[in-house]
């Protein structure tokens, strides 16, 4: 079987860039945002070597990891882990979209 890699979704990364950018902005600092950056890929990388490590959800295919107070939801393929989009916990669920 091949090595797998990380593919963040669009979504993803938007979601992920609007979190670091709030906490910049909300702080008028980096620090923050870069430590909670290395905190999340540090954890996403678990996922390669782990890749059940995950909740289900009720997307039949879709896991979610639980860092502080987000949650990563992905998916596992033979080649690839899709990261589809990274969820606040303080947020309001019925507006949750996982894929």
């Amino acid at each position: 079987m091949a090595k797998r890699k990380i593919v963040w979704s669009n979504n993803a990364k938007k979601r992920l860039y609007g979190i670091l950018e709030f906490y910049i902005e909300r702080n008028k600092s980096k620090s923050y945002s870069i430590k909670l950056y290395k905190l999340l890929n540090k954890e996403v990388k678990l996922i390669l070597k782990y890749p059940d490590l995950g909740l289900k959800t009720s997307e039949e295919s879709v896991r979610g990891l639980i860092i502080d107070t987000y949650i990563i939801y992905y998916e596992v393929t033979d080649d690839k882990i899709i990261i589809h989009t990274i969820w606040d916990c303080r947020q309001d669920p019925d507006s949750k979209i996982i894929k």
